[in-house]
């Protein structure tokens, strides 16, 4: 007899078909009966969904999650979300192969503090727990852990070859015969152990954390083409999947790489999904890169099966002073980002010098005014940066002055010009502000000089958030549901004060729903049995006898959900710091794992966090 009957829900069954009125039944973890009128047990627990969705349990394809799982495996932002699978291992950092820790080296603070922005007590902490040694050590580390979600695990690049090299030779020099030999078996054990895949990354500002390495990139991005050929083809020969990053700033590089998934070329296709398909404000042209790249790779000529991961959102960032996930981008930001948080002192003397002063100002100036190339590339948004460098932009969370919460920079700029030209007569909002206003140069020569004298006055005391891309939800849309694109770039569990993307599977939901039921069913195909084909995992679509992950969705609450104006920072215990987070109200009435409640009426489930829920999926394990 079933254990829990769901009554009345309208069904979306992960396939992309038409949404149906149905009873769902669920017996010892999986799901025993579909059908518009069952008969149930009076003993079942009964969940009327009368007027709400029901759906597989969503899927997180890019997500930082291991560093999570060490602290709180539970997952619980996950969860709440309705997210019941998750990737983790992306971007070519992980835990797979312990703490790796050699000769004063500490190489999961030293590759996850900068590239994820994560406090490095934090991470001290993850690599105090990482004892094993060897990728079976982690899975079996995995499956004891109270797992409040399913994990998809990914052999790393950069923890590959620091576990081989170690992390300073990996970083100086090409490795030997017998290294790459020995990563390629190393490889080849994570495949027969079942790992989904492998992950690489290119993006020109990844670094290092700790001294001496600080100008350095992470190991991955040091290998040789021969490497990752040598190193895909193992993962082509499974069938698995590699995650990779391009090096944006090098097209031919980048398609000479992505050309790995050629079927046509390379006998069979490696199935390849790449951060990330995004809008830029600065770079119009980056999505129309990205959907010709992937449809001249998916093309009969080619036979690739390549899909771009997209973000389901505003990219929005928020920023300590200088310090955000796109500064190492800039070299005069990288320069500030170099020092440790706290070394406020340090970032001072870097301010006040007159080099670092004359190539800030250049750089922010660049194509603002005149007429050069880099004002016309300014003008028609073909900019190389990320960064808009507009004061528009920069929108204030929290700064020593209460009323400028919530203005642009812009907005005291203006004031500030206002107030010296006025003498100090006028301008200023407040008597706090004019004594602020009394502390800049005199005359404020424009908003580069303006911006440096915020961070010689407030450092990280000013909070500021900027949305760099994904702005026209028009483009946004044809990203998502392209078929070259995944949706799913939400790097959860990652960059905890700057960005909160946990999200994004609900974001998605919500701009298809005003296009009626038959979209909400595409999109749901888009975020569970899609993403669960390409990675050959067993999950993502609810049928009789699949384990029973789903998740209960109510659409007037989705409706009302405005995702721009729910964004908290709370404090988590398990981390010991603020995260910023997003949690829409009401939107997910009920997450079942395998067959157990872990998320109903607003909150967990008492047994939810002390016994697992979820499990370790190894590819090798399902049919698919």
């Amino acid at each position: 007899m079933p254990d829990t009957v769901y009554r009345n829900a309208l069904f979306f069954d992960g396939t992309g078909g038409c949404p149906v009125i149905s009873d769902i039944a669920v017996s010892h973890g999986r799901i025993a009966a579909i059908s518009p009128d069952l008969q149930w047990d009076e003993n079942a627990i009964q969940v009327d969904c009368t007027g709400l969705w029901l759906m597989p349990g969503l899927l997180d394809i890019h997500t930082h999650l291991d560093l999570e799982l060490e602290l709180a495996p539970q997952l619980p932002e996950v969860v709440r979300h309705g997210t019941t699978t998750v990737v983790i291992g992306n971007c070519s950092i992980g835990v797979t192969y312990g703490h790796l820790r050699n000769g004063g080296e500490d190489p999961i603070v030293d590759c996850f503090a900068r590239v994820e922005n994560m406090p490095k007590s934090v991470l001290a902490r993850v690599a105090d727990a990482c004892t094993w040694t060897d990728s079976q050590g982690y899975l079996n580390h995995l499956s004891r852990l109270p797992l409040g979600a399913n994990v998809v695990p990914l052999i790393p690049h950069s923890m590959l070859r620091i576990a081989v090299m170690g992390l300073r030779r990996s970083i100086e020099r090409r490795p030997s015969r017998r290294e790459r030999a020995k990563m390629a078996q190393l490889l080849e054990a994570g495949m027969a152990q079942g790992y989904a895949g492998f992950s690489t990354d290119a993006l020109p500002f990844h670094f290092l954390a700790n001294a001496p390495h600080k100008k350095r990139r992470i190991p991955t991005q040091y290998a040789s083409f021969r490497e990752l050929s040598r190193l895909t083809r193992i993962v082509r020969r499974y069938g698995r999947v590699w995650q990779a990053t391009p090096p944006k700033d090098h097209i031919f590089r980048a398609v000479r790489t992505f050309l790995l998934s050629s079927g046509r070329l390379y006998g069979r296709p490696l199935r390849t999904t790449v951060l990330a398909a995004i809008d830029l404000r600065t770079n119009r042209a980056a999505v129309a890169m990205c959907l010709m790249l992937s449809a001249i790779l998916n093309s009969k000529l080619l036979r690739g099966i390549f899909r771009f991961q997209v973000l389901p959102g505003p990219f929005r960032i928020w920023s300590d002073g200088a310090i955000n996930p796109i500064a190492d981008e800039i070299p005069e930001l990288r320069a500030l980002n170099e020092l440790e948080l706290d070394d406020r002192a340090g970032r001072l003397r870097i301010l006040d010098s007159p080099q670092w002063i004359a190539a800030f100002r250049a750089m922010w100036m660049k194509g603002k005014a005149g007429w050069s190339i880099a004002r016309l590339r300014r003008l028609l948004r073909l900019e190389d940066t990320v960064l808009t460098r507009r004061l528009s932009d920069m929108r204030v969370a929290e700064c020593p002055l209460p009323h400028w919460k919530g203005e642009t920079l812009q907005q005291p700029y203006h004031r500030l010009r206002r107030w010296q030209a006025g003498r100090g007569r006028h301008g200023a909002a407040n008597p706090a502000e004019a004594a602020f206003f009394a502390t800049f140069p005199n005359p404020i020569e424009d908003d580069a000089a303006f911006f440096i004298h915020l961070l010689r006055q407030w450092d990280t005391d000013l909070r500021w958030e900027t949305v760099i891309a994904n702005n026209d939800p028009v483009t946004l849309k044809k990203l998502l549901f392209s078929r070259h694109t995944l949706p799913g770039f939400n790097d959860s569990g990652a960059h905890l004060a700057n960005i909160g993307f946990y999200d994004g599977n609900l974001r998605t939901l919500k701009i298809a729903q005003p296009d009626g039921p038959q979209q909400v069913a595409i999109a749901v195909h888009r975020l569970t049995g899609l993403p669960a084909a390409f990675f050959n995992l067993d999950t993502g679509v609810l049928k009789i006898g699949a384990q029973a992950d789903l998740c209960v969705i109510d659409p007037d609450a989705l409706r009302r959900w405005d995702p721009e104006k729910t964004y908290e920072f709370v404090y988590r215990s398990a981390f010991g710091c603020r995260q910023v987070i997003n949690r829409p109200p009401g939107v997910v009435r009920h997450v079942m794992i395998a067959g157990r409640t872990a998320w109903t009426d607003g909150g967990y489930t008492h047994d939810f966090g002390q016994v697992p829920f979820g499990r370790v999926m190894r590819t090798k394990d399902h049919a698919r």
